[in-house]
Order: structure tokens, then C-alpha cells, then sequence
């Protein structure tokens, strides 16, 4: 599980390990993911181990078809590009919207 250190093995046809590593070490930044590196010299391999709390708020926000298109809209109307963080912000904007 998440709590014993053990990873999820992430196979995705037609990306390398490396593209799949350095997008794992991403969302880890991004506070998405726990992640581990497990690199070592000449091999790049980050891993994942769980989704973080802010991971789990954005996916659901993200799944909501009308929030994910409203937040679309919005990022690209005050950034005019879709970012992470100006998505993220929008998503935020969407949920207060739907709340108020």
C-alpha cells in the first residue's frame, strides 16, 4: 500500500520510462503525487507511490466535465494558456462559483 514505500508501476505503450519518469517527478513537484526517485547514475526512474490530498481535489474537479471546461475558459481567458497552476486556480475559481 502507500504507507510501505511500495510504488505503482506505471506502462504506457507508447511513452519511454524516462517520459513516464519525468512526468511522475512533475506531479510530484506539483504536490499531485507522493513519488520516490529511485534514480541511479545513467537510468532516470521516478516512481509513484500515492495520490496526495490536493491529487485527489483536482482529479474530482477534473472529472467534472462542466468544471473541467469552465476552468479551460477561464485559464486561457486570464493567461491566455492552460498551465498547471492557472488550471488549478481555475478549477478553484469553478468550485467557489458552483458554491456561492
Amino acid at each position: 500500500g502507500p504507507d510501505d514505500g511500495s510504488y505503482v508501476d506505471i506502462n504506457v505503450p507508447e511513452k519511454t520510462s524516462e517520459e513516464i519518469s519525468y512526468h511522475v517527478q512533475l506531479l510530484h513537484e506539483a504536490g499531485l503525487l507522493k513519488a520516490q526517485d529511485y534514480s541511479s547514475i545513467g537510468d532516470y526512474d521516478w516512481k509513484p507511490l500515492t495520490l496526495t490530498w490536493e491529487g485527489h481535489e483536482f482529479l474530482d474537479a477534473a472529472r467534472n466535465e462542466t468544471l473541467w471546461n469552465r476552468a479551460k475558459s477561464i485559464a486561457l481567458e486570464k493567461t491566455g494558456g492552460l498551465g498547471f497552476e492557472a488550471l488549478k486556480f481555475a478549477l478553484t475559481e469553478s468550485i467557489k462559483g458552483l458554491l456561492s
